[in-house]
């Protein structure tokens, strides 16, 4: 028998009978939401050339695609993406006096996920596109069908944010950024990682712009953001915008929806590739986005074919998750706390808070212990961060080494300034690591970010990953250095390494749940403020 014929890849699945009936049911009730709208099926090849996703304007990373070759050996993709191809359909096959055109899908996308992250890697889709009309007209018809949309899959809760991505990238373009800071300020902003976010826009001048990208990951909530916004920034083109997302956020509100709609003007993710507004939807019972969609204005005129466009697609794989969940929605707000001295420090800080600590000081084999009106889940590091991701819990407190090494989707919010160390090359001292030709090989317990380091630096080297004493593999000639983390770099000296460049610095961050940010704003904000405020008093 063949070794791989009784399971199936990772990142897929078989669906058997009750699985694939409420699969069926959750695809039934969405396509007839959009079928009683007027929208109209269309189905495109599961196999798609490459060069129909290889653009800025897609948004999709080619590493992220699985690549095939056709019989003449031209690069081809399973399908990583709907809008593209439909995108490319309509630019080829229909003309402008189809416009506008109504349409919808309902077939399976293909990402690489990161490797055991849980993630699925073909995931079935629903969505639609509205190709060939512009304006607050369509944007509202698209927006309201996304609500319907979530209603009618029934789960236990959800909501839908809003943001615009003309409004970032006006006050983006004001400031007259090379290319990677630009993407850096984005990339910190949709993760909310608010401490890095500062340290790269304290090296920038200062400006009205540079003040609002500071504050930007934080808002988000209620009608009171757009007064917020307007008190910070006074741009035309960005005030045009926020004008335009208010009178979608009003009309939303006009139609019922005040409970499940919300806005978030730090809702960037693909601002190249989003024109106009974005949303997002989370239901509870998923750590991840179930529903996305925005404005793309651009996409089209990639295949020739210049149009305005909007829709949204839901992964269905994971809408059937969060049906399937028992969820208790009046749960206590979960923390997981890193094991060891991360979870002592943790305890200090929750005491300085007013919490009750007891029963998490007196834990015996327990894993899971009351704090006060929260509850403490206690992990090893990496594990902090798949709970978190996944959302079984929503907070964490974990290492920056951690994060760097095992990112994944959450929002990085608060750094606790203690834990302190940092990331250093070092080698056998005495020797010059950067002369001669040979290539260096580098141990490492955090090979991804010694990869990442060297990368930036443009150098090739082996790294090879060890999991005990790191100091060895120099000293019995395995590798030229080490990439480690350094606290007083006394280990290093009495094994005759010495350190020859700092590469980051690390300290204990709180990260927190995407949709539980978002379903549990409150009692997450009331927790990140307490907490912050007790990081200042014990510093």
């Amino acid at each position: 028998m063949k070794r791989y014929s009784k399971i199936t890849p990772e990142g897929t699945r078989d669906f058997l009978f009750e699985e694939s009936e409420q699969k069926i049911r959750v695809e039934n009730a969405i396509t007839s939401v959009f079928e009683a709208h007027a929208y109209k099926k269309v189905i495109t090849p599961t196999i798609e050339f490459f060069d129909v996703f290889d653009s800025d304007n897609t948004g999709i990373l080619p590493e992220d695609m699985y690549k095939l070759s056709d019989s003449r050996g031209r690069l081809t993709v399973l399908r990583p993406d709907n809008t593209a191809p439909i995108a490319r359909m309509v630019a080829t096959r229909l003309g402008k006096n189809d416009f506008p055109v109504r349409l919808y899908y309902n077939q399976n996308v293909f990402v690489r996920n990161k490797s055991l992250s849980g993630r699925m890697n073909e995931i079935s889709q629903c969505g639609i596109e509205l190709i060939g009309e512009g304006g607050s007209e369509s944007d509202m018809e698209v927006l309201a069908l996304a609500a319907e949309t979530m209603h009618a899959c029934s789960p236990e809760a959800f909501r839908i944010e809003l943001g615009h991505a003309g409004f970032f990238n006006a006050v983006l373009d004001r400031m007259q950024l090379d290319v990677h800071t630009r993407e850096d300020i984005c990339r910190l902003i949709e993760s909310k990682n608010y401490a890095a976010l500062g340290d790269l826009l304290d090296r920038l001048p200062d400006s009205s712009e540079k003040e609002l990208l500071q504050k930007l990951p934080r808002l988000f909530g209620g009608r009171e953001v757009f007064a917020t916004a307007r008190s910070l920034y006074r741009g035309t083109a960005a005030l045009a915008c926020l004008d335009a997302l208010e009178r979608l956020y009003d009309e939303l509100l006009q139609k019922g929806l005040q409970d499940v709609v919300s806005i978030d003007l730090g809702l960037v993710n693909r601002s190249n590739y989003y024109t106009g507004v974005i949303f997002r939807g989370y239901a509870v019972g998923t750590g991840h986005t179930v529903l996305s969609g925005g404005r793309y204005d651009n996409l089209l005129g990639t295949f020739g074919c210049d149009a305005p466009a909007i829709g949204f697609g839901v992964d269905v794989t994971a809408m059937c998750t969060a049906l399937c969940e028992k969820i208790n929605i009046d749960r206590p707000v979960r923390i997981a706390l890193t094991k060891g001295r991360l979870e002592k420090s943790s305890v200090s800080l929750f005491k300085t808070m007013g919490l009750d600590t007891g029963e998490l000081e007196n834990k015996g084999r327990r894993l899971i212990l009351p704090v006060d009106r929260y509850e403490a889940v206690l992990a090893k590091a990496p594990d902090v961060i798949t709970y978190v991701e996944h959302g079984v819990c929503d907070i964490g407190i974990v290492g920056k080494d951690t994060i760097a090494e095992h990112a994944s989707a959450f929002f990085e919010v608060l750094d606790l300034g203690i834990g302190k160390c940092r990331f250093a090359l070092a080698c056998p001292k005495g020797t010059d690591f950067f002369s001669g030709y040979k290539r260096k090989v580098i141990a490492s317990k955090y090979p991804k970010v010694a990869s990442t380091y060297f990368e930036s630096v443009g150098m090739d080297v082996d790294i090879i990953k060890i999991e005990g004493s790191v100091e060895l593999a120099p000293l019995l000639g395995l590798a030229d250095g080490i990439v480690d983390i350094v606290e007083t770099g006394s280990t290093l000296k009495e094994n005759g390494l010495e350190i020859v460049r700092e590469i980051m610095p690390i300290s204990a961050r709180v990260i927190v749940n995407m949709a539980s940010m978002k379903l549990r704003k409150a009692e997450i904000e009331e927790f990140l403020q307490d907490l912050a405020c007790a990081s200042q008093v014990t510093e």
